[in-house]
């Protein structure tokens, strides 16, 4: 009789290899519910065992640190900041605990403040037992979380104002009204040989910060006429030009060409971020020549023609647009 073939779980970690490391928060809440006597014995900090509220913190400490290893398929991450916080609730008799965890990281915090949650909610619980075991734990949920390529994600429940105010959640800055256009430059999407799907990837990503996109045009690798075209955009008042294509090292690669010629000054530097953080995603980027520039007061950026690296080309640039856009016109540069 032959022996059963072996049969995997299924079960694995996310790969996150090609993911770029990016600033991550996370902030988590629960409850534990007391009756008035096992409350205000919590509250005034005479349980038997001890101070629950001060223990409970140094707990929700310990528990965002062991995520990884109370949660197998959890990422070990080196925290960079861990916060727990025990409101009282009087009016509920109950205890709100607060974690928040920070780190840079390729995978985000969630778990840890959940975990952080947790244990401080489980050892307020293991303090506050001997004195009436009648409780419960409820409401554990994540706030929100953000960074990564998602950016900001809020719990539906919403949040209150005072929450809102003591951890700010950060969407990216917006550029409402900005007038942007894009530009795909290629020979093949040009004649019809394949279709444009970078363009629109960018007409998307711009349209979601607010900008008002004026169009999107398909033009062939010829710097002279690329070059024409960003003079005409910036001479109509255009302020943001981004371009996909031609920014390689191949025979026809001439976009940084058509933007030296036009350019009143360079913008190196996010370029040299561009390329930096997508080597996260391939050691190709090293190749790109990528470039950016102002044409009089219009801010152009020229991304490669892939779709891939111009979703991750925004998603790393996205953050800088709206303070580049005050600093063109005169705003602060703090």
């Amino acid at each position: 009789m032959e022996d059963a073939p072996q049969r995997s779980a299924g079960f694995h970690m996310a790969d996150v290899r090609r993911k770029r490391p990016t600033a991550r928060r996370a902030v988590a809440v629960g409850e534990l519910y007391a009756g008035d006597v096992a409350y205000e014995a919590i509250v005034a900090r005479r349980l038997p065992k001890g101070d629950a509220l001060a223990m409970a913190e140094i707990a929700g400490l310990q528990g965002a640190k062991q995520a990884s290893l109370l949660m197998p398929l959890c990422h070990p991450l080196p925290l960079e900041f861990v916060e727990v916080r025990c409101v009282p609730v009087p009016e509920r008799q109950a205890i709100r605990v607060y974690c928040e965890v920070a780190t840079e990281a390729r995978t985000g915090v969630e778990m840890e403040a959940l975990a952080g949650a947790n244990a401080a909610l489980l050892t307020i619980y293991d303090l506050t037992k001997p004195v009436d075991p009648a409780l419960s734990i409820g409401g554990v949920r994540l706030l929100f979380k953000e960074g990564g390529k998602k950016g900001l994600w809020l719990h539906p429940d919403g949040m209150s104002d005072e929450e809102v105010q003591r951890y700010g959640p950060r969407e990216i800055m917006r550029i409402d009204g900005w007038r942007a256009a894009v530009l795909t430059l290629s020979d093949r999407a040009s004649s019809g040989e394949y279709e444009d799907r970078s363009g629109p990837i960018l007409v998307d990503a711009l349209t979601k910060l607010g900008a008002d996109v004026c169009g999107l045009e398909v033009l062939p690798d010829d710097p002279t006429s690329i070059a024409a075209r960003i003079r005409l955009l910036a001479d109509s008042g255009v302020g943001l030009v981004i371009t996909t294509g031609g920014t390689g090292i191949g025979p026809r690669d001439s976009t940084p060409e058509a933007l030296a010629s036009v350019a009143t000054r360079h913008v190196p530097g996010l370029a040299e971020l561009f390329r930096s953080e997508s080597r996260h995603h391939t050691p190709m980027a090293w190749l790109s020549r990528a470039d950016a520039a102002l044409v009089d007061e219009m801010l152009v950026i020229t991304l490669p023609g892939s779709s891939r690296a111009v979703a991750q080309g925004m998603a790393i640039l996205a953050p800088l647009l709206a303070h580049a856009r005050a600093m063109i016109s005169g705003g602060s540069h703090a």
